[in-house]
C-alpha cells in the first residue's frame, strides 16, 4: 500500500511530529551558558527565552483553536514543520547576522514556537481521526514520542559536544533542524482525515457550558502541573541522590524523568483494551501522590531520587489519557477541543513549577518540601475522573 493510502504512515508522521517539538523545547536550553559567553548576554535574558517560548506557543493554541478547521490540517502541520525547522536552525544563524544577538535569538524561537504550538495541537486529533485499531494506544505511544525525543535531544547533543567541542554547536542546530524539515515532506504525502465534517464540530461555546468539559480542562491542566511540578526539579534530585556534579545532574534526573515516563505510555499502549482508562489514570495519579511523598519525605536522597522517577512513571497516561477520555466523550469535539486542552495542560506545566517555587520560598528554600505543595495536582485530577463517573453513571440511569 503507498504512502499517500496508508495511515499508518500517518500515525508514524505524527510520532516524528513530537520528536520536532521535543527539539523546540529540549535543546536550546543546552546552550544557555554557551550564548550568554559566546554573545555576552546576561543569564537572566537568556532564560527568560524559555518563558517567551512556551508562552508564545500558548498564544498559537488559542489562534489554532479558531483557524485551522478553515486552513485545513495538512497546511498547517506542514507549516508546522517547515516554522519549527527554519527556527531551529535559524538558532546558528540569526544571532550572528542581527546586531544585537538576543534579537536573534528571539526570532528564532518564536518560529519554532509557532511550529511547536500547531504541533501541539495538531497532532492528537491528526492521530485521533485515523481509521485504525486500538486509538487509546496509539495515542498514549504518540505522547511517548515525546519523552523519547526529550532523552536523545539531551543524550546525542551532549555526545556531539564532547566528540566535536561545544564551539561547533551551530553545526548541531542544523542538524537538528533536519528532522523537521524531511518530516515536512512526510506530512505532505500521508493521508490525513479529519475529526468532524464541515459543520458537524460543537460549537465551541457549547463545549465550554458542559460541567463534563470543564471538567477536562482541569483534568489537563492537573496532568501539566503533576508532570511539571517534579520535573523541573529533577536536575537537583539527581545531583543530591548520586551525589555527582550539577552537570551530571542535570543529564540524570530530567533523563531519569524522561525515561520512565516515555516508559509508562508504552506500557499503557500494550495494556489499552484490556483497562478501564478511567481507573487506570485513578491509579496512576495514587501512585504519583506516593511519589511526591518519597521525594519529600525521605531522609535518603537516593530514595528522593527513585521517588522522582516513580513520578515519571505515573505522570506518563495523564496527558494522553485525558485526551482519550476527551474524544470519547465529545466525539464531535473537533480540533477546538483538542486545541482548548492542549491549551489546559501547557498551563499546567507553567503552573505546577511556580506552586513549587512559591512553596519552596516560603519554606524557606528547603526543596524537597517545597516539592510536595504540587501533590494538590494528582489529587485534584483524582477527585475531578469520580465526578466525572458519577456524572456517567446518573446519565446512564
Amino acid at each position: 500500500m503507498s504512502i499517500k493510502n496508508n495511515y499508518n504512515h500517518t500515525v508514524f508522521a505524527c510520532y516524528f511530529g513530537y520528536v520536532v517539538q521535543a527539539i523546540v523545547n529540549n535543546f536550546a536550553p543546552l546552550l544557555f551558558l554557551t550564548f550568554r559567553s559566546e554573545f555576552g548576554i546576561p543569564l537572566e535574558k537568556i532564560t527568560s527565552l524559555i518563558t517567551i517560548n512556551f508562552l508564545f506557543q500558548l498564544v498559537v493554541d488559542v489562534i489554532a483553536a479558531k483557524v485551522v478547521d478553515k486552513i485545513g490540517y495538512r497546511k498547517c502541520i506542514v507549516a508546522a514543520q517547515l516554522f519549527s525547522a527554519l527556527g531551529i536552525a535559524g538558532l546558528g544563524v540569526f544571532p550572528s547576522i542581527m546586531p544585537d544577538p538576543y534579537y536573534g535569538l528571539l526570532i528564532s524561537i518564536l518560529l519554532y514556537a509557532t511550529g511547536g504550538g500547531l504541533i501541539e495541537v495538531l497532532v492528537s486529533p491528526i492521530v485521533e481521526a485515523c481509521p485504525i485499531k486500538a486509538k487509546k494506544a496509539a495515542m498514549s505511544l504518540l505522547h511517548s514520542f515525546y519523552c523519547w525525543g526529550h532523552l536523545f535531544v539531551v543524550l546525542l547533543s551532549t555526545l556531539f559536544f564532547t566528540v566535536f567541542g561545544i564551539e561547533n554547536w551551530r553545526i548541531l542546530a542544523i542538524v537538528w533542524a533536519v528532522i523537521p524539515f524531511l518530516n515536512t515532506f512526510y506530512f505532505a504525502k500521508v493521508p490525513i482525515a479529519h475529526l468532524t465534517e464541515e459543520g458537524e464540530q460543537i460549537p465551541v461555546r457549547r463545549l465550554f457550558s458542559s460541567k463534563q468539559f470543564l471538567l477536562f480542562i482541569l483534568v489537563m491542566v492537573c496532568a501539566g502541573a503533576s508532570e511539571q511540578g517534579m520535573s523541573q526539579w529533577a536536575s537537583t534530585f539527581a545531583e543530591a541522590g548520586l551525589n555527582v556534579s550539577k552537570t551530571v545532574g542535570d543529564l540524570a534526573g530530567p533523563s531519569l524523568f524522561a525515561i520512565t515516563m516515555g516508559v509508562s505510555r508504552v506500557i499503557y499502549s500494550k495494556i489499552s483494551e484490556k483497562v478501564d482508562l478511567s481507573k487506570y489514570m485513578t491509579g496512576c495519579a495514587m501512585l504519583c501522590i506516593t511519589a511526591y511523598v518519597i521525594a519529600a519525605f525521605s531522609g535518603n536522597p537516593a530514595f528522593s531520587l527513585f521517588g522522582c522517577a516513580m513520578c515519571g512513571f505515573s505522570v506518563g497516561v495523564m496527558w494522553p489519557g485525558a485526551f482519550s477520555l476527551a474524544s470519547e466523550t465529545f466525539p464531535k469535539g473537533g480540533t477546538a477541543m483538542f486545541a482548548f486542552l492542549a491549551l489546559a495542560g501547557d498551563f499546567g506545566c507553567s503552573f505546577g513549577p511556580t506552586v513549587v517555587g512559591v512553596a519552596t520560598d516560603i519554606l524557606n528554600d528547603d526543596i524537597k518540601r517545597g516539592v510536595f505543595a504540587a501533590v494538590i495536582f494528582p489529587i485534584l485530577l483524582i477527585v475531578s475522573l469520580f465526578i466525572m463517573k458519577q456524572s456517567k453513571t446518573k446519565n446512564k440511569e
